[in-house]
């Protein structure tokens, strides 16, 4: 049986990612880090088989994902929708936000 859930294969690239947070990013793990939301505890760049969540509480079963400008086009989206039905499959949930959703209607994240 093969591992779905944070693969070692997907390590490297997990830990590259987590080095270079976008300010969206980074602003959102200001607090959910440490169990700041509620006590739920939330993991950074989270992988599901291949795919990579920015943010997931396994407790919730819930994805936060920041989408910054790589997530807009054609191509962008149609992966985007077959990778999140793909997590979705698990019984996680999903939530998404916009860097200008996080720059300028998130005031409380600020």
């Amino acid at each position: 049986m093969s591992i779905v859930f944070n693969n070692k294969a997907y390590t490297a690239r997990r830990k590259a990612l987590r080095r270079s947070l976008s300010k969206a990013e980074a602003v959102i793990w200001l607090h959910l880090s440490r169990k700041q939301m509620n006590g739920f505890k939330f993991r950074r760049q989270y992988s599901v088989n291949q795919y990579v969540i920015d943010f997931y509480c396994p407790e919730l079963k819930l994805a936060i994902e920041i989408d910054g400008d790589s997530h807009y086009g054609y191509l962008s989206e149609k992966y985007d929708n077959e990778r999140q039905k793909y997590i979705e499959s698990f019984g996680i949930h999903f939530m998404r936000f916009t860097n200008d959703d996080v720059s300028n209607n998130m005031v409380f994240f600020k």
